[in-house]
């Protein structure tokens, strides 16, 4: 199983309105690191959702729940979309300034790469973020 953080203007799509739908497609991608990521994610890998703009913090955890597939909204094969599933909302959300000021944070993407909307997260870095975010898995079915 792999960790991923996804990214997403919380006024255009939030951890929220994931919750409220139950699953979506994980869209509008286009960078070309962000989609190779996103073509290398499998079934019951998890992602941490991260709402962007004035918020900056790790809200939820969602679940892969298909692989990778041609944006049937495009006419475009390189532009792939997943669809995932609500797992849990976070007990407390983490936010970058958490983050930054962590010191066992130095070489996450989140940091490096801090325009990329898809970046993977080491188990390292995934278990620190769920400490962090106060919160208890379920377990994922396979």
């Amino acid at each position: 199983m792999a960790y991923w953080l996804l990214k997403t203007e919380p006024a255009d799509y939030s951890y929220f309105d994931l919750e409220r739908e139950g699953s979506t497609v994980w869209d509008g991608v286009n960078n070309p690191l962000a989609l190779k990521y996103l073509r290398t994610m499998l079934l019951h890998d998890l992602a941490l959702i991260y709402h962007t703009g004035k918020e900056r913090q790790v809200m939820g955890v969602a679940e892969i729940i298909s692989q990778p597939y041609a944006d049937p909204a495009l006419n475009d094969s390189k532009r792939v979309v997943v669809d995932l599933r609500a797992v849990q909302r976070v007990t407390q959300p983490v936010t970058l300034v958490q983050i930054k000021q962590d010191g066992k944070f130095t070489n996450f993407e989140l940091l490096r790469l801090p325009r990329l909307s898809v970046v993977p997260v080491s188990e390292f870095y995934w278990q620190r973020l769920i400490e962090l975010a106060a919160i208890n898995l379920p377990k994922i079915s396979k």
